[in-house]
């Protein structure tokens, strides 16, 4: 009789049970042709025995592998391999090192999308974490957003609702949102010219698809959002870098390359540009509108950070501007309610947001249609407006405290321009400090940093002047000591 108890291995700790486990080192027996066709198992009682287990473990595992047609039970004669299994030749049999299946490579050709990966790895959390600019949860009326949540998966019609018309985005949202976008930055649209995604990273990405492809060129920003970056090149398209300086993206330079070679696109983050935090001039607006009708290229305008301005209103989108349907408009909820809440939007015309949403489909059927429907009693209430009123009091508050600890306690160590909005400082670090030092500390964590450029940005919105003056103190021991 072969020796079951080294054939089936049991791991007491693993959160796989126990006649499961016995049932799948049966079947990876069978597969590596230890176990032949018509061969007899042991009896429960003697197999209990030699494993150690209850009985009733073992006829629950021969329960599991006679229902999925592995074994043949024949009641008070015996137990054998089904003989519906193919023949196989006995592998190799090395318990000191069994291989699972997915620690192999995947061997067979297919599209490499990042040659680069960074295993995740396990690590104590770090002391100090400097966001990129992340909103504040504990100011959030999540809550509230959760009530509701609730309400809806616990009444009828909510829930046949719910689950309707969400590839586009529930019909719920897309009203609340077209009123609302309508109402705060002048866009004169309806809900058909709405795609809900899963962030605004989601609706670049599918701008990217539909707009771009290999021979086809965009305009992008340098610095710039390297995630968009990243869909663009996906799509097998040439990314073209133009400056970034105080008035936003180099309007002038983009005129020369359009004289030179075919544009398809122009990648811009008008508000609060990401990393540098500058916001696009009046008279740039305009050029770039020209240069769109002139030369026949899309504007993919991201506004991730427009609800954030603190020296005056802010300006009005390039979409809220008279056009000719060539600008696709993407914002997010991400930085108003909480990173996590993964719901973003795409504006643009109707037959361009048709087939986003068909190609959306692919990837994903449909969001969270009661959340959704939750975020429009939210806007519909007034709720979304209140919360940022007091948001916005808040952050500028932090952002003039940040300013203060900077100009007191590291003037010597860096450089940068007040942001004029948004939630998150663009700091240059004098070159005798080089930034990649403070990335390899461990008790600090630093969300984006640029080597070349020597610079970080810190985010200030989601900590309060406590949090504040204690990651400016960190970062000053730290300077001091290079």
């Amino acid at each position: 009789m072969l020796p079951f108890e080294h054939i089936i291995t049991i791991n007491k700790e693993s959160k796989i049970s126990v006649y499961r486990q016995i049932a799948i080192s049966v079947i990876k027996a069978i597969r590596n042709g230890v176990l032949k066709p018509g061969y007899h198992l042991p009896g429960t009682r003697e197999l209990s025995k030699a494993l150690g287990v209850h009985r009733k473990t073992v006829i629950a595992a021969y329960d599991e592998l006679h229902a999925q047609d592995w074994i043949t039970i024949i009641p008070r004669k015996y137990t054998a391999v089904s003989n519906r299994i193919p023949i196989l030749r006995p592998q190799q049999w090395n318990p000191e090192n069994p291989l699972s299946s997915y620690e192999n490579n995947f061997n067979l050709p297919f599209k490499i999308i990042d040659q680069k990966i960074e295993k995740p790895h396990t690590v104590l959390l770090p002391e100090i974490v400097i966001d990129d600019g992340h909103p504040d949860v504990r100011l959030s009326p999540i809550d509230d957003l959760l009530k509701t949540y609730r309400s809806y998966t616990s009444k009828r019609h909510t829930i046949k609702n719910a689950n309707i018309g969400t590839e586009q985005g529930t019909i719920r949202l897309r009203e609340e949102l077209a009123q609302y976008l309508s109402e705060t930055r002048g866009l004169n649209i309806r809900s058909e010219n709405l795609l809900i995604t899963h962030g605004a990273q989601m609706s670049i990405y599918l701008a990217a698809q539909l707009i771009l492809g290999p021979g086809s060129n965009i305009i992008v920003g340098s610095p710039n959002y390297p995630a968009a970056n990243a869909a663009f090149e996906q799509t097998g398209a040439t990314l073209t870098e133009v400056p970034i300086d105080e008035n936003g993206i180099d309007t002038e330079a983009i005129e020369l390359i359009c004289r030179k070679k075919k544009i398809n696109a122009v990648y811009v983050i008008p508000h609060h540009h990401y990393p540098t935090t500058v916001t696009l001039s009046a008279a740039r607006r305009m050029k770039l509108h020209e240069l769109s009708a002139t030369y026949s290229f899309a504007i993919i305008e991201d506004d991730y950070d427009y609800d954030y301005h603190y020296t005056s209103s802010p300006y009005l989108p390039l979409a809220g501007s008279s056009h000719q349907g060539n600008i696709i408009y993407t914002g997010s909820f991400s930085k108003i309610l909480d990173p996590s809440l993964r719901i973003g939007f795409m504006v643009a015309p109707r037959n361009f947001i048709d087939q986003c949403t068909a190609l959306r489909k692919i990837i994903d059927v449909g969001g969270d249609g009661y959340m959704q429907n939750a975020l429009a009693f939210l806007i519909r209430e007034g709720e979304l407006k209140r919360h940022l009123k007091k948001a916005k009091k808040i952050y500028h508050q932090r952002r003039d405290f940040l300013d203060i600890l900077l100009k007191e306690k590291l003037s010597r160590y860096i450089s940068y321009i007040r942001p004029s909005g948004g939630m998150a400082f663009w700091i240059q670090l004098s070159s005798e400090y080089p930034v990649h030092r403070l990335l390899e500390i461990p008790q600090l964590k630093i969300l984006r940093a640029d080597e070349k450029l020597n610079a970080f940005r810190f985010g200030f919105a989601s900590m309060d002047e406590k949090e504040l003056e204690k990651t400016v103190d960190f970062l000053k021991a730290a300077l001091d000591r290079f």
